[in-house]
């Protein structure tokens, strides 16, 4: 049974507390096969201490439950930019030793901003040595496998193009296998609008309107994944720098050389890569694979393999078996592969096993901006436009020497800030569209994100920049309830907005027709770069209507929705919290209680995407946080 639900169901039935959700470990005490409630001695452990992380071996000590015949390891992933770093991750070694299993070694956390790879590998490596020691399994076989994580199956001899003749399937079809989701084609309704029309501003948002098919339904809340395309530059570029490709528009199928041990010895045959689809090699680098993401230590590896100048494959290896030199390299730079083509100019990979080295290019997904209601056939989407400058590079840097990585990492350390522009995948080819150009599309579910059922209870909105767009669908299928029925009783709806200037402020005129219409009842704007006016967030706003908020929340049971990136999500959770905290004097831990009950009502709802470009201050902050953990760590292992 779902944790979660237990709980609940806990506290029905043994009327523990109306406000206080039950812990996790009444599942142990349910499920075990020794009472543990008998030992009074051992430390109780709530659900609110099971979400903060790990707690000590020793609190388990002679904990029996239902997972006590098994042993496992967790490796957490997570980013120190963001709060609550590697929390779920820590929740499910938590839970898991909770429930009596017994740990193989302690959690390690890995760190996307610093080590992460090269952490992981360390503890995979780790897990198998003691993995083989705990169950008494083969040595040899479990250096097999350690040693699979340091070496690369695929070689220029294994791996190759196949040309394929008269290969007719469309391209969302391709991308429907390629992502494992139903993607359709569809078409663009108008060019992209620019929301901040006329005013001068480093940052571009647009409205993207996409016709869809009557067959398509979604509800406000919703998300669209986007398939997008590479810039058609990146993807030249690249194909200059291949070789093994004459033709890169035919038709090409990826192959690899699988062997096989059968009774009568081994036998090879060549095979359709399992992922990759077949279609040209410029399809493949424009719709399918990722040439942005800055390469991983081990693709450093393979192309360092590839470079004919020695000085270029020396530099290129160290990048690559240094950690520091490499996290400076990739932070500072940010580069894609273009770029490492340009920095190392004598590298000239095959064109087959660079691909198969090549990751995913992943879809973007947008929250929905419209109203089926009001827009049967189509759904719009509001972008925020992605584009910056690295930190810059040496200008000498065809002068760097090769004797040292020490040298490497001083001339890596004197940047001069200004770098080359980078551009958001998603949204700079989303701005690219023109009318009646085609889109491949599929729509995402969101159900703890939709409007509440009971239409009585308020709606407390709260959405900084195009953390506005789920709520531009809101107040529009509000609209369109109320015209189609006349006696519907529209809700309390307050909305909180941010934006640095006014002249930012997105969708203002529709908020002051919905607030005219009593769709909206209050609209709050924050700004925090407007000229002689205050620096203001939405958790100022928040607090300052503090006791208005608290009594929609507490007695008036208002659902609260907050969309928006991580970091503002997070001060607009504490700020709640202390204005609860503070209504009846309660403690700390009361008070979060409270926060996760409301989770538990589905009252408390979010839509949170990553670090942007508004919070990189805080991206390098915790860069450099991490990497002076990391460094801590090497010296104490």
């Amino acid at each position: 049974m779902n944790i979660y639900k237990f709980s609940k169901f806990n506290i029905v039935n043994n009327a523990e507390s109306s406000n206080i959700a039950a812990s996790s470990k009444s599942f142990i005490k349910a499920n075990s096969r020794i009472d543990v409630s008998r030992k009074k001695s051992q430390p109780k452990i709530d659900r609110l201490d099971s979400l903060r992380g790990s707690c000590s071996d020793s609190v388990f000590h002679e904990t029996f439950g239902p997972l006590s015949n098994v042993r496992f390891a967790v490796f957490a992933l997570g980013s120190s930019a963001y709060p609550n770093f590697c929390s779920f991750g820590k929740f499910v070694d938590n839970i898991l030793g909770e429930l009596g299993g017994e740990r193989l070694m302690k959690i390690v956390l890995g760190d996307d901003l610093c080590g992460q790879e090269q952490e992981f590998r360390k503890w995979a490596c780790e897990v198998f040595k003691t993995s083989s020691d705990v169950f008494c399994l083969d040595v040899s076989e479990m250096s097999e496998a350690s040693m699979s994580l340091k070496s690369e199956t695929l070689t220029k001899e294994n791996t190759r193009f196949q040309v394929v003749k008269d290969f007719n399937i469309p391209l969302s079809a391709l991308l429907s296998k390629y992502h494992n989701k139903k993607v359709q084609a569809c078409k663009v309704k108008n060019k992209p609008i620019n929301l901040h029309g006329g005013a001068t501003s480093e940052r571009s948002t647009v409205l993207v309107e996409i016709i869809i098919d009557s067959s398509l339904n979604y509800e406000p809340g919703d998300h669209v994944g986007v398939c997008p395309m590479n810039r058609k530059e990146l993807v030249d570029g690249i194909l200059e720098k291949l070789t093994g490709v004459a033709d890169t528009d035919e038709e090409l199928q990826l192959q690899i050389l699988n062997e096989k041990h059968t009774s009568n010895g081994v036998t090879r045959t060549w095979e359709s890569h399992e992922k990759i689809p077949t279609c040209s090699l410029r399809t493949m680098l424009t719709r399918f694979m990722d040439i942005t993401s800055p390469p991983s230590r081990q693709f450093l590896t393979f192309l360092s393999g590839y470079c004919e100048d020695n000085d270029d494959k020396e530099r290129m290896e160290i990048l690559a078996t240094e950690s520091a030199a490499y996290e400076d390299w990739r932070h500072n730079k940010l580069p894609h592969l273009l770029e490492v083509f340009d920095e190392f100019p004598s590298c000239k990979p095959p064109a087959a096993l660079f691909v198969a080295h090549l990751m995913a290019l992943q879809p973007r997904f947008y929250s929905i901006s419209s109203s089926q209601k009001k827009y049967p056939n189509e759904v719009h989407l509001t972008v925020a436009i992605v584009k910056y400058k690295t930190n810059g590079k040496h200008k000498n840097k065809n002068k760097i020497s090769t004797q040292s990585s020490l040298k490497w990492l001083c001339i890596l350390n004197r940047l001069d800030g200004k770098g080359d522009e980078r551009y958001g995948v998603c949204s700079n080819y989303l701005e690219r569209l023109d009318h009646d150009e085609e889109i491949q599309i599929f729509l995402r579910s969101a159900p703890g994100f939709h409007l509440p059922k009971d239409t009585s209870q308020p709606i407390i909105l709260i959405g900084p920049g195009t953390g506005t767009a789920p709520f531009r669908s809101f107040w529009q299928e509000l609209d369109e309830i109320k015209l189609q029925n006349t006696l519907f009783n529209v809700p309390k709806v307050w909305l909180f907005f941010g934006c640095r200037a006014k002249c930012l402020d997105l969708y203002s005129n529709e908020k002051k027709e919905m607030l005219e219409k009593g769709i909206l009842d209050k609209v709050f704007l924050a700004l925090s770069r407007e000229a002689n006016i205050p620096k203001t967030y939405v958790q100022d706003l928040i607090m300052k209507e503090s006791a208005e908020v608290c009594d929609l929340i507490k007695h008036k049971k208002a659902h609260i929705y907050v969309c928006g990136d991580v970091q503002m999500a997070e001060n607009v959770y504490q700020t709640l919290r202390k204005i609860i905290a503070d209504s009846d004097k309660q403690t700390e831990s009361a008070a979060e209680k409270y926060m996760l009950q409301l989770r538990d009502e589905n009252r408390y709802h979010e839509d949170i995407f990553g670090i942007t470009l508004r919070t990189a201050e805080i991206h390098n902050k915790s860069r450099e946080t991490a990497k002076i953990k990391m460094e801590s760590q090497s010296r104490f292992n």
